[in-house]
């Protein structure tokens, strides 16, 4: 099968055009030529920018793919653009979206007012009526997503042409080597430093939210592109557990051999620069049991060799940089000795 992705370059692109090419299929990947990617020898690469995708519409017809991926939708232009280019060449277009898109995220972020949400999430969950997530965030959590990011109205676009069929895949927070947000940092520094307790607060203790290792998303991805029974379809890819942010930071302190605890403490009992801004009582957990079932996707690589292989790279990273999205306090040690002591 003959595929063109979008994108392709960075955190979850390799590993999908590796799977894709191990799984004996033609990968093209169009790219902007910014990042360098280890990718097979046989990847044919075009070099250009998404908003000159009709000017290559010819090279594109030449290729005549069966399926194009696009990893780089952010906004109702982009996935136009993406439609119309495409229409005539390929039969069908898969579309990388997210977890936000629902009810329960704004909720969560203090965008949507009204009842909290039943979890787990599935595909049919009620969407969010708050548009534009990000446009007042500082800094937003993807690179290249700026006000007008919103993945609904991508979906729609996509979902809506009759004479291109799509397919949406949903994904969670991903973990694993490459990670630009460098998730486990936070809290595997603290366990490398041998701190004897990390301080969490109660509700972000108990909060739990859809996680997925990037080897793990990147072979679901394949299975909607290369699957005809994806057509039409919305997927979720998502590990099959959602555990509290207390179970995971345990879990990543056991494989990483640390012999400290995980200690939740009431929100009134910490400093108020340590509050966590959204409301922890939303879960944003997710049923991925549709994917597994249509598609007979499961998880490639097993969850705790998962972590390590996370671990091991984290470890070996240059940059210890804290993300900004990180929980707030997670490195003033004095502070939290401070709270530690009046236990």
């Amino acid at each position: 099968m003959q595929i063109l992705i979008v994108g392709g370059t960075k955190f979850i692109g390799p590993p999908v055009v590796r799977r894709l090419v191990a799984m004996g299929h033609d990968v093209t990947i169009f790219h902007r030529g910014k990042t360098k990617a280890e990718l097979p020898d046989r990847v044919r690469q075009i070099v250009g920018d998404r908003a000159q995708l009709p000017e290559f519409r010819s090279e594109f017809e030449k290729i005549a793919p069966h399926v194009v991926l696009d990893t780089i939708l952010y906004s109702n232009k982009d996935a136009q653009l993406t439609m119309d280019t495409f229409k005539g060449i390929a039969k069908r277009v898969v579309a990388i979206s997210s977890m936000d898109v629902y009810r329960a995220y704004g909720i969560m972020l203090g965008l949507e007012s009204g009842s909290i949400e039943p979890v787990p999430l599935t595909e049919a969950s009620d969407l969010r009526s708050a548009f534009y997530p990000f446009k007042n965030f500082p800094v937003t959590p993807l690179e290249g997503a700026s006000a007008d990011y919103e993945k609904i109205f991508v979906e729609q676009v996509i979902m809506k042409d009759g004479a291109l069929p799509g397919t949406i895949v949903r994904l969670p927070m991903i973990y694993g080597e490459g990670d630009p947000l460098n998730r486990f940092l936070p809290y595997l520094k603290r366990m490398d430093d041998n701190r004897p307790a990390i301080v969490l607060e109660e509700g972000i203790a108990q909060w739990r939210g859809p996680w997925g290792y990037v080897e793990n998303v990147a072979a679901a991805i394949a299975l909607a592109v290369t699957n005809d029974r994806a057509i039409g379809r919305i997927y979720h890819i998502a590990e099959p557990e959602n555990p509290s942010e207390l179970e995971r930071v345990s879990k990543i302190g056991e494989i990483s051999g640390w012999d400290g605890k995980v200690i939740a403490i009431s929100r009134e009992k910490l400093p108020e620069g340590w509050n966590i801004p959204f409301n922890t009582a939303q879960h944003w957990s997710v049923d991925s049991s549709r994917i597994r079932q249509e598609l007979g996707y499961h998880e490639v690589v097993p969850p705790d060799e998962a972590i390590q292989k996370t671990i091991d790279w984290t470890r070996s990273r240059a940059s210890q940089e804290i993300s900004p999205f990180a929980a707030p306090g997670l490195l003033d040690y004095a502070t939290e000795d401070a709270i530690l002591s009046q236990l």
